[in-house]
């Protein structure tokens, strides 16, 4: 799914339309939040703000090797004034594997301009054993280099649990942990959600955002994880936006 603003020649918007939604790993389940709703047995609702001036093109892409039978949808706007300072929404997705020697999955990077980021979306497939979340998220604002401006204290922190979710689910307006799955024969799947609505991390010059994959060893200490990491981060910024990394293959984007 991609979405160009005002004749702009690369997207502001290019993720996967499943993972656009919260809906990660070639899987649907219901998500009930503020901005991004899915209901029951398909209904991808999104309520961000998007503002253009002149032009807006959106674009579905199918690159499965079968027809979609049925793809309908309904794009709800309004023909009014834009502010001159209003920003244009945007979202990238990105998919990694984390390594022990480099335990860091990046979820956005390269932008440049005035902004402010509004929400993370991770589908996290746990290829370690034990527990998983426990690495920090970090935001590196306007020239942080070593140390990011906002680092958090783990995980589940960010995403508004506590003490390993106590192996619940849940969804709320602003955060959630709308997915668990750990079936037999399957690597475990998770999927989180953070909307920085009432929080907004603004930037003046640039962002970068990262997310580190740790769990623990047996003797307390901190243990680098090999895991399978896909994100989407949204934020708004002025234009024009630097190009987005190519998107990845379908066979590189496939579940697993």
């Amino acid at each position: 799914m991609r979405f160009y603003w005002d004749d702009e020649e690369t997207p502001s918007i290019e993720v996967p339309l499943g993972d656009f939604f919260c809906n990660g790993h070639g899987l649907r389940y219901n998500v009930n939040s503020l901005p991004i709703v899915v209901n029951p047995s398909g209904g991808f609702n999104c309520y961000f703000p998007m503002p253009f001036r002149k032009r807006a093109l959106i674009t579905i892409e199918n690159q499965h090797w079968e027809d979609i039978g049925g793809f309908f949808y309904q794009i709800t706007y309004s023909l009014t004034d834009i502010p001159d300072g209003a920003a244009y929404f945007h979202a990238q997705w990105r998919r990694s594997m984390t390594r022990r020697e480099h335990p860091e999955h990046t979820i956005l990077d390269g932008v440049v301009g005035r902004g402010h980021y509004v929400g993370t979306f991770i589908a996290w497939t746990q290829l370690s054993n034990g527990w998983w979340g426990e690495g920090e998220v970090k935001f590196y604002i306007d020239g942080d280099t070593e140390y990011p401006t906002i680092c958090g204290t783990g995980t589940e922190d960010y995403f508004g649990g506590a003490w390993g979710f106590g192996g619940q689910t849940y969804c709320t307006p602003f955060l959630g942990y709308p997915l668990f799955r750990n079936e037999p024969g399957e690597v475990p799947r998770h999927a989180l959600y953070r909307w920085h609505i009432c929080d907004p991390i603004r930037f003046k010059h640039d962002i970068r955002v990262t997310i580190q994959a740790l769990g623990w060893y047996p003797n307390g200490k901190y243990q680098p994880l090999t895991d399978d990491i896909a994100s989407v981060a949204y934020w708004y910024q002025t234009e024009p936006h630097a190009p987005f990394p190519p998107m990845l293959p379908l066979r590189e984007r496939w579940s697993r």
